[in-house]
């Protein structure tokens, strides 16, 4: 029998770092279809893929990565739709390194095979030249179910359920609808007309839409049973800033990284003046912390003229939470990381506006409750680094608009919805939660996974009762 030949992985192509770094288009440009196929051929179609364990939706990866190898992409986008309504999201934002493809037995003595990528293309050739075919939906039930957040696990539980009959409608705090997707993930790492089109074939399978709709205060959950929905998902997200509490933080100048992604990204201040949301556009920026958020932070600021765009963490390189990914790409654009080094005061000029950071070097001492090891201060390290905008990107906690509004509904000390990990029901009869609202923040596809089986328990609960 003739050897198989060994393919290696497919390359994605992406634009240069020193033109990106200057615009807003995405970075990766996505796979041919020939490179597709014989990224595809790579795939060992295990008997037990591990690659599905690591996938919290549970999506079929052998069955749609053989298809795209037969070139039967559309039987291959079915087939993720049968686990996964936003696939052209996963392909682009999931963290597959740490799932999907960390468990892929080709990668034990390679590169696992490249599973997003392959996700991302098929997505893609269906949005732009697909048959517009829509997969099946169970008759009618009769049942009404009112989503409370249009992010990730939000759209998740929206399209699951009216696959299964249900009528669902998605209230969006929000001028438009995508959640997290849109005011919080740059353009360059996902266009918006990406999400858009997503929410677009959930809308075509009769998911209906209301944004500005600000459930805890327009409209309360209560209120939402009155009107006759005969179930309520909250997945609001982490919406709420965290800050540093150190001296000078109320100088002009010093940003929320909510605040900056959202001014940047839903409301479109990077096309300014077709856009005229003010934001200021800084010189010489500092991004605290080292997530995903703070790198699409610091990179941000670099496509909005940046001429330094710096990276301060209090903890080492191997402590960086964000997606190797990530920090490959906003290295390669030019931003400079500060590491060991912890802020302990903003420094302003006579007008309040701020003009620089002190910091304090640090070193790493016992892991902490995180797993992680402590940062411990070296006394007498103290330094300044100047700048004309920084931003604090450490971290979100739950927006107590809603949790607030409503009754019965039971919260962790950190004031997360507490809710069943198996069902995703919480203390409130007929209401269920799930994503950042209730793990804290965390990642798209796990709050996708959590909108998974919600959507599964709540089906239940409309079919059989509580």
């Amino acid at each position: 029998m003739a050897k198989k030949e060994k393919i290696d992985r497919q390359i994605m192509p992406e634009q240069a770092p020193y033109i990106r770094a200057k615009n807003f288009e995405e970075v990766p440009l996505g796979l041919t279809q020939e490179a597709a196929v014989k990224e595809a051929q790579r795939c060992m179609q295990c008997k037990k893929p591990a690659c599905v364990e690591g996938c919290p939706v549970g999506v079929d990866i052998p069955g749609f990565i053989k298809l795209i190898a037969e070139e039967k992409f559309v039987k291959s986008i079915r087939k993720i739709w049968e686990k996964n309504a936003l696939p052209a999201v996963c392909g682009r934002v999931c963290p597959q390194e740490l799932q999907c493809e960390g468990k892929c037995i080709v990668g034990k003595k390679g590169d696992p095979v490249a599973i997003g990528n392959l996700e991302r293309f098929v997505a893609d050739k269906e949005r732009i030249s697909g048959t517009g075919e829509l997969p099946p939906k169970a008759a009618p039930t009769g049942k009404k179910v009112a989503v409370v957040g249009s992010g990730p696990s939000g759209l998740t539980v929206a399209g699951d359920l009216t696959l299964k009959g249900h009528q669902v409608t998605v209230f969006e705090a929000f001028h438009k609808p995508g959640g997290v997707l849109v005011y919080g993930i740059p353009e360059f790492r996902l266009p918006k007309d990406i999400v858009f089109s997503e929410v677009a074939f959930l809308e075509k399978l009769g998911v209906t839409v209301n944004c500005n709709a600000v459930v805890g205060r327009t409209v309360s959950v209560d209120e939402l049973f009155e009107e006759g929905y005969d179930a309520v998902y909250i997945g609001v997200g982490a919406g709420l800033p965290r800050f540093l509490n150190v001296p000078g933080e109320n100088l002009v100048g010093l940003f929320s990284a909510n605040e900056y992604l959202t001014r940047s990204n839903l409301m479109k201040a990077y096309r300014f003046p077709e856009y005229d949301t003010p934001i200021i556009r800084g010189k010489n920026v500092i991004t605290l912390g080292a997530g995903n958020v703070a790198m699409d932070s610091a990179r941000t600021a670099l496509r909005l003229g940046a001429e330094k765009s710096r990276i301060v963490y209090r903890r080492s390189r191997d402590e960086v939470p964000a997606r190797g990914a990530e920090v490959h790409h906003a290295e390669e654009e030019g931003v400079e990381f500060f590491f060991l080094t912890s802020p302990v005061e903003f420094k302003g000029n006579d007008q309040g506006r701020v003009t620089g950071m002190v910091g304090l070097k640090m070193e790493l001492g016992e892991p902490d409750d995180s797993g992680r090891r402590r940062p411990v201060p070296i006394e007498g390290s103290e330094f300044e680094l100047e700048c004309d905008l920084a931003i604090v990107a450490v971290g979100a906690g739950p927006n107590p608009l809603l949790t607030q509004a409503t009754e019965g509904l039971a919260l962790n000390r950190w004031d997360y919805i507490l809710a069943d990990e198996a069902t995703g029901k919480t203390s409130k009869k007929g209401v269920w939660a799930g994503g950042d609202i209730v793990t804290g923040s965390a990642t798209v596809i796990l709050a996708m996974g959590a909108g998974r089986i919600a959507a599964d328990s709540i089906h239940d609960y409309l079919t059989w009762g509580w």
